[in-house]
């Protein structure tokens, strides 16, 4: 039997999303209240700029005090949608005090605080739930922490920033450079006026904080997340991913030590196969690939950004927090139990693909070899590119040569690949060959995953 009495939800927050927020709890009113067992009613809107017309809100509900509407004590749930750190944290602190539960979309919040908020939500009794904050709409918090909760996860592989998606599949598909590109995903609404904290993989590294310390159930801080930006992607740098099967994305990765007692997670630009199912992620799209024991591969795909996408996740997350308020309970909160180490990026280990500059005459490779040796990294491939005739001819050179080929003084261009080695000797072998003197330049350094 339905409850006739509502539950009270207060929204913070009403731009992209929150107006989608409540513009689909208004019209879907009847359907969310046949699957939780209980109306839900919205019972105010905290917004910076009441004048705005606001399409479908009734202004009644409109006020600018967010802490008085959250230290209301008829209010159930608090849905966050404000986005960053002050004073969002302080109320959600605020609304768990006062009895409300929380749902937010807050990945820059919970990627920092995540660990004190849900000590204050256990404290109070309350639910923190946060599936818009990693993916918009795709399903990803929830199975990793409750489908997968009797299951090992090693490794969490993802795209999940649109905007930087975007951005490599333009340079992909039409040979652009990256001012292009970025060019062409603001025209279009993908990238903001301010593109920073996506370009430079700040949204990324908060989602890949989230992931790693679900998937480990271990504690990882943003500042443990190793971060590098695409903005030195080249269109060079493409064309000579094509040329090795694969295609260059931005990729979090979380993994687990081969032998369990550590965690890393990084985000950073990489090359991958094209056989790969991340490979054909295209446009603005998010998808992220999970490897357990048991379940094995498994990939998460849909839109990761947007209005009516993160709206459907807040949404979701509505839908169980009232569930459980209604039968007395709570969902589940951080699972922190393991307590693993997050290791540094040195300790990571991954391929490297390298673009030399290099001087053209006898000898030069064998130098470069004799560098990757001392510093214990062994060479895959090498590709080399004279610069003098223009003629773009590739040599390709076997692993094991005397690097004797006759040059002509001018430059080439040499392009190593490596076998798996720790990142701390390839983040070596690069400052060793700086430093030699037939070494004019490192063009560009780009790791390989997904093998």
């Amino acid at each position: 039997m339905m409850r006739t009495r509502p539950l009270k939800v207060a929204l913070l927050g009403c731009g992209v999303v929150g107006s989608e927020v409540a513009r689909i709890m208004t019209t879907h009113a009847d359907d969310l209240a046949a699957r939780i067992g209980a109306p839900v009613e919205l019972a105010g809107v905290a917004v910076r700029r009441p004048s705005k017309v606001r399409e479908g809100v009734d202004p009644s509900l409109i006020t600018t005090d967010a802490m008085a509407l959250v230290k209301r004590g008829d209010i159930d749930v608090v849905i966050e949608v404000i986005g960053g750190i002050e004073p969002a944290r302080a109320l959600i602190t605020t609304a768990f005090e006062h009895g409300a539960s929380v749902v937010s979309a807050n990945k820059a919040l919970l990627a920092k605080d995540g660990a004190a908020l849900h000590a204050v939500a256990q404290e109070h009794g309350r639910d923190l739930y946060y599936e818009a904050a990693v993916a918009g709409a795709i399903p990803l918090v929830r199975p990793l922490r409750e489908s997968l909760a009797g299951d090992k996860v090693n490794r969490v592989l993802g795209i999940v920033n649109g905007t930087t998606n975007f951005i490599l599949d333009k340079m992909d598909s039409t040979g652009a450079g990256y001012s292009e590109a970025l060019d062409e995903a603001t025209a279009l609404g993908y990238a903001e006026a301010d593109p920073t904290a996506d370009v430079e993989g700040f949204d990324a590294a908060a989602k890949a904080a989230i992931l790693a310390g679900i998937a480990f159930h271990t504690r990882v801080r943003l500042d443990d997340v190793h971060r590098e930006g695409l903005t030195e992607v080249t269109a060079a740098d493409i064309a000579s991913a094509k040329r090795m099967g694969c295609t260059v994305k931005l990729l979090a990765i979380c993994e687990r030590a081969a032998d369990g007692k550590s965690v890393t997670a990084r985000v950073h630009p990489a090359m991958i196969p094209l056989s790969h199912p991340l490979a054909s992620v295209r446009e603005a799209y998010n998808a992220v690939f999970v490897e357990a024991e048991a379940a094995g591969q498994l990939m998460f795909y849909g839109p990761g950004a947007g209005g009516s996408p993160t709206a459907s996740a807040v949404l979701g997350d509505l839908v169980a927090v009232c569930r459980n308020k209604l039968n007395g309970a709570t969902g589940p909160g951080e699972s922190a139990y393991t307590r693993l180490p997050v290791s540094p990026m040195g300790d990571v280990v991954t391929r490297y693909h390298m673009s030399l500059d290099v001087a053209d005459k006898p000898g030069v490779l064998a130098q470069v070899a004799t560098v990757f040796a001392e510093q214990g990294v062994s060479i895959d491939t090498v590709r080399q590119q004279s610069r003098n005739s223009g003629s773009g001819d590739e040599v390709a050179i076997e692993q094991g040569t005397d690097g004797r080929r006759a040059g002509g003084g001018g430059e080439a261009s040499l392009v190593v690949v490596t076998h798996r080695a720790p990142d701390a000797a390839l983040s070596g072998t690069v400052e060793a060959l700086r430093k030699l003197d037939t070494v004019l330049g490192v063009a560009s350094i780009m790791r390989v995953e997904g093998e």
